[in-house]
């Protein structure tokens, strides 16, 4: 393997981070000058998703994804089931935008606001495009020619990343603000028990495969005194339980939220005059 840890591509990740985070910190502070501060709870999100995806950049995690499959999953699902989430939960854009120098800022606007940027928005955060966006890209990353393929070259293994991430957020920006509000939630919830059975299925597959599906992890187990099935049988329980119990999680909190848009709506339906 030829993958190490904070190389070249992490830095500039890490940069690209660091670039997100002080904008976001900029947008906050002109919208609080302007009265309109920021929930606390959207900052917080933010910060703690952004700290994820940082946390799982910088070793010990990345200096073990190249010799430990199962520490890669955890840097995946680190990324995908924490980060992705809580910064999408921060409600980001409209602080980013906000945050931007004048001119990118309205170079973004003008983009968002055209036709087709509004129609490219809708479709990418559709929730059934989202969620099958998100599912090929978690499926087609792990077949095994191409996830030896990121692992032995750091420009695929941050293109990985960069669809993992991406896909992610797309998702849940469609699931919690889609058009219909918390009234698609019953829909998103949905959208979230349906990636629960088919990122199961994948985790599944890799736990009871019977000869390792990863070759290239076999001499760095080894290293570590660790036999390779089992740790790719740890690497596929990662992706079925633990990571199937927090979006289970997420989705009873949309299923929850949905209801209780619903007895409010009845409400007020019985309170108008």
């Amino acid at each position: 393997m030829t993958g190490r840890a904070l190389s070249p591509w992490d830095v500039a990740v890490l940069v690209l981070l660091a670039v997100l985070a002080a904008v976001f910190f900029r947008g906050c502070r002109v919208l609080a000058r302007r009265g309109a501060q920021p929930a606390r709870f959207e900052r917080i999100t933010f910060w703690l998703g952004w700290a994820a995806l940082v946390g799982a950049i910088l070793p010990p995690l990345d200096a073990l994804v190249v010799e430990l499959f199962s520490a890669h999953m955890a840097q995946h699902e680190l990324m995908m089931l924490v980060g992705a989430p809580l910064m999408i939960a921060g409600r980001p854009l409209p602080k980013l935008i906000v945050g931007l120098p004048s001119p990118l800022q309205r170079a973004a606007v003008a983009t968002l606001q055209s036709a087709g940027g509004k129609r490219t928005w809708a479709l990418l955060t559709m929730p059934v495009m989202a969620w099958l966006l998100h599912g090929l890209a978690l499926w087609i990353w792990h077949v095994p020619a191409l996830y030896q393929l990121a692992v032995r070259n750091e420009g695929v293994h941050t293109l990985q990343h960069a669809m993992f991430v991406g896909t992610a957020m797309l998702f849940w920006w469609g699931v919690l603000y889609g058009r219909y509000g918390r009234a698609g939630y019953g829909a998103a919830a949905l959208f979230v028990f349906m990636t629960v059975v088919h990122s199961g299925i994948l985790g599944a597959a890799i736990t009871f495969a019977t000869t390792p599906l990863y070759p290239d992890y076999s001499a760095p187990t080894h290293a570590h005194g660790l036999d390779p099935l089992q740790d790719q049988q740890l690497a596929g329980l990662l992706m079925w339980v633990p990571a199937g119990f927090v979006l289970t999680l997420l989705g009873i909190g949309l299923f929850g939220a949905w209801l209780g848009e619903a007895a409010r709506r009845e409400r007020q339906a019985r309170e108008a005059p």
